[in-house]
């Protein structure tokens, strides 16, 4: 028997253990496999909402798969996140009154491998209360010893290609974490700052300088040449000769060069080769020494005066700034507004910087990837983010993957004492390969950097599998079927698998790429701390249960838009699962049950054949929309049916069949009912596991087992009798239309109206006939009355198909102060939309406006359109 009251809280943590003890999440053999890798959350983590997104559709997949009869894997994991754990154990540790460097690499580690022990699980915890269902048996970790040989493995193969190497080079260095990060952790914050014109002299000519402007006054320590455009006839003249530096003293070679701009500050660009990414480009062009002035932490170092030395980066820069003042050689000083890059984990800002490293050549790698996708071995879903792949990869720089960090994947790289580098994945092969070259114990120290976290992320899809060893989950599940994934990690982490995978493999790592888009506040913010608009999953999990939240994402997730999404949405969902579940209880009061000898094909009502062919048609929907990655659709499909056909039409119409005198009437409306019931629980199983499966128990006894293994209904195509199909529709297009026009006008819900019909065919004749009770009763008439004069004054006029229907209504509303109410409210609707169409024909606003803006005020001009077409038409129902 079921409760009165659905209890998710009571309900979901016993059915998911339920289901992870029987072993169902592990892949049961069938003939083709179906795998979905999960994109391994930091271990640091915690859940929130673009997680709660990301892993609903992924479950959605692989529920719906597996009860298609797949053999389904979705492998979980997590990330060792170098830089974001090193980070959170730093802090712990310093907490603790402990440093890092003082207790030394192996002390360190010891101490993150022990917090990882503790506090690593967390994440897959709140994946289980969303009723994720990976084959947690397989879970792994990019940093355990199986993954740690398949990174190794990589690198040497690499290297061994001639594809890693070691160079020097502009890095962006986080002086606060000391390392390198890569280009894509760089957040590019606008700060106002200043503008410093500094004046150079020019060498043989006093008192004649020429002008450069800079926003970092501290790095002309670092200078060693001027640039001017070779166009610009203010300093046409000083070409191929020499300024003097300030403060140092060093000649400064003046260039021509196109990197100078001669329409922004004096035209003039001092050039700091070691600190300057566009610098050591032009230093490059002209031969110009590169200097570096700061260590690693970000103070100055021996290259500058003494006077200098030590200080930090921004100390320094009030220190230059005084001492030109003190000289005279501050030509002015401008606010200025400008792009800052800072690190994404670090929060400060970042420092190019000239640097050693470990750097893979990947644009031959790019080349196979971008191939790969034209030639359709993987497709993008939606096909719009296949550009931006191409355009990132088509634009791809080495990429930097040594990170100055203890914890990590260590490079297997080693220096023999004269410098020669041995690559090798064991310390062993290492030994023996330098002492094959330089003789008995030769003495090796191995590279202290780490590789970057997104290296070995980069090999997900096939290292979890078993490789480098040729295991049979490999040949079994790779390429793998699905990448489920945001946009903003097309790069990070979707282009280097692709490459890595086609240069390990020889094959791509999955067959479509599914991109969704970020998850938003109700207004189409991004969601932050500072704005306070952030929102816990585990909260709305607690409040309205896993399965309201899933759905409120899935109805939201439109394919290439951004989410939507505030508990607004949860809650009503919440109420959608109360609908059904109020649905389950009406049924089983009324004897409704599932019979395995039914044939739907066999109803006699024309209530039920309808109900069975608007199944049918709703079974193939879901079917397809799922199949092709149309989530939102399935989803708002199964809404509609359960919340409108079947609860709000067939219960309603069924009613007085179930409580009449016609036994076989009763029994077909209580078999069709378990019937459809069934369906609606397989369909929406995937999206809402926890409170159909309950359902399937209680209700109906699980017949057969667990409804996550149940196989997926047939989807069978038209509906089932056309006839009876026509019949219904006219009756609940009807009845909808006479109730919109009741609300519509404020007609008080009590009020009982005459329905009088005009020009009726002998057909619309019979229909009212046939169906009068259920007309009156849900239309809330008191009488259907034929009639040859036209719609009477003070009343509604609803036309449905040929016939014209009034409602005389003038002694329950005002009409004439409704037609004025409405017309109102037309007006100002038409006002804001002419407002806005205006605006968005502006090639100005639309080249200025942030684009979740413009589309904020696209989706406000289309709730618009909607608005006016339903006044207008209420409107012209007043007779």
């Amino acid at each position: 028997m079921l409760e009165k009251t659905y209890r998710p809280a009571e309900v979901e943590a016993r059915l998911y253990a339920a289901w992870e003890e029987s072993g169902v999440f592990r892949p049961r053999p069938a003939e083709k496999p179906y795998c979905i890798m999960l994109p391994p959350p930091n271990v640091t983590g915690s859940l929130h909402i673009g997680h709660a997104l990301d892993h609903t559709i992924q479950d959605v997949l692989i529920r719906f798969h597996r009860m298609r009869g797949f053999e389904t894997l979705w492998q979980p994991g997590t990330d060792h996140a170098g830089i974001a754990t090193q980070m959170v154990v730093e802090r712990k540790l310093a907490a603790e009154g402990k440093d890092r460097r003082r207790m030394g690499r192996e002390a360190f580690l010891a101490e993150v491998w022990k917090w990882k022990e503790e506090s690593g699980g967390t994440i897959a915890r709140q994946m289980r209360r969303l009723g994720a269902s990976c084959d947690w048996s397989r879970e792994r970790f990019t940093m355990d010893e199986g993954l740690s040989r398949a990174v190794r493995r990589a690198f040497v193969l690499l290297h061994k290609a001639g594809l890693v190497y070691r160079d020097q080079r502009l890095v962006n260095w986080d002086c606060a974490l000391e390392t390198a990060v890569s280009d894509l952790e760089v957040q590019s914050r606008e700060v106002d700052g200043k503008l410093w014109h500094l004046r150079y002299p020019i060498e043989g000519e006093p008192g004649r300088f020429i002008v450069v402007a800079t926003t970092r006054p501290e790095t002309m320590l670092g200078d060693t040449g001027v640039a001017v455009h070779p166009e610009d006839p203010r300093w046409r003249d000083l070409v191929g000769r020499h300024a003097i530096l300030p403060l140092v003293g060093r000649r400064l070679p003046i260039v021509a060069d196109p990197h100078s701009d001669p329409e922004k500050g004096t035209g003039a660009v001092k050039i700091t080769p070691a600190h300057d990414f566009a610098d050591f480009e032009v230093g490059r062009r002209h031969g110009l020494e590169a200097i570096p002035i700061f260590d690693r932490r970000g103070r100055l170092a021996e290259n500058v005066p003494e006077p200098y030395r030590g200080l930090d980066r921004f100390a320094a820069r009030e220190r230059v700034l005084a001492d030109l003042e003190a000289q005279g050689l501050v030509a002015k000083v401008e606010p200025h507004r400008h792009a800052v890059p800072y690190g994404d984990r670090s929060g400060t800002p970042l420092e190019p910087f000239l640097t050693e490293q470990w750097f893979c050549d990947v644009k031959g790698l790019a080349e196979r990837a971008i191939a790969a996708v034209e030639a359709g071995r993987t497709r993008f879903v939606p096909r719009q983010w296949e550009a931006t792949f191409f355009e990132w990869l088509r634009n791809i720089q080495p990429w930097c993957i040594s990170r100055q960090l203890w914890w990590g994947h260590q490079i297997p790289a080693w220096y023999a004492p004269d410098g020669t580098i041995v690559v090798a994945e064991e310390e062993a092969e290492a030994r023996a390969l330098a002492e094959a070259r330089f003789g008995p114990g030769v003495e090796l120290v191995r590279d202290p950097d780490v590789l970057d976290t997104w290296f070995s992320s980069a090999l997900w899809p096939f290292s979890t599998l078993g490789w480098p060893d040729p295991t049979p989950e490999l040949a079994r599940y790779y390429p793998t079927s699905v990448l489920v994934t945001g946009f903003d990690i097309i790069f990070f982490w979707v282009a280097r698998m692709m490459m890595l995978g086609l240069f390990c493999m020889d094959e791509v790592p999955f067959r479509d790429v599914y991109i969704h888009g970020l998850v938003r506040d109700e207004r189409g913010k991004k969601m932050s701390k500072t704005q306070g608009n952030v929102v816990d999953p585990l909260e709305l999990v607690e409040a309205y249960g896993a399965d309201a939240l899933r759905l409120a994402l899935l109805a939201s997730t439109e394919q290439g838009r951004d989410v939507r999404f505030g508990p607004a949405r949860v809650e009503g969902w919440r109420n959608f699962v109360t609908k059904l579940w109020n649905a389950a209880r009406f049924i089983e009061l009324n004897g409704g049950r599932l019979d395995p000898a039914f044939d739907p094909a066999g109803c006699r009502l024309p209530l039920d054949r309808w109900i069975v062919g608007e199944t049918a048609a709703v079974t193939l929907r879901v079917s397809e929309a799922l199949a092709d990655y149309r989530l939102s659709e399935a989803t708002l499909a199964l809404y509609h049916f359960v919340w409108d056909t079947f609860c709000d039409w067939w219960i309603e119409l069924a009613k007085p069949v179930l409580s009449g005198a016609d036994e076989a009437a009763r029994e077909e409306a209580r078999c069709v009912a378990g019937w459809v019931l069934a369906r609606v629980l397989h369909l929406l199983h995937p999206m809402a596991p926890f409170v159909t499966e309950e359902l399937w128990r209680v209700l109906f006894g699980a017949p057969g087992g667990m409804l996550i293994r149940a196989p997926w209904p047939h989807a069978e195509p038209g509906p089932a009798d056309p006839e009876a199909a026509a019949e219904l529709g006219w009756l609940t297009r009807t009845i909808g239309a006479i109730r919109a026009a009741r609300a519509e006008l404020n007609v008080p819900p009590a009020a009982r109206l005459r329905l009088l019909q005009h020009g009726a065919s002998a057909a619309t004749l019979a229909r009212l006939e046939r169906h009068r009770e259920p007309l009156l009763r849900l239309a809330r008439l008191a009488a259907i009355e034929l009639s040859d004069q036209p719609p009477p004054p003070r009343s509604i006029v609803v036309v449905v198909d040929e016939t014209s229907f009034s409602l005389p209504v003038g002694e329950v509303v005002d009409l004439e102060r409704e037609r004025q109410r409405l017309g109102r409210e037309l007006a100002k609707a038409e006002g804001e939309a002419a407002r806005l169409e205006q605006r968005l024909a502006d090639a100005g606003f639309l080249a200025r406006a942030p684009a979740e803006l413009i589309e904020e005020q696209r989706e406000r001009l289309a709730e618009l359109t909607r608005t006016r077409e339903r006044l207008g038409a209420a409107l012209a129902r007043i007779a």
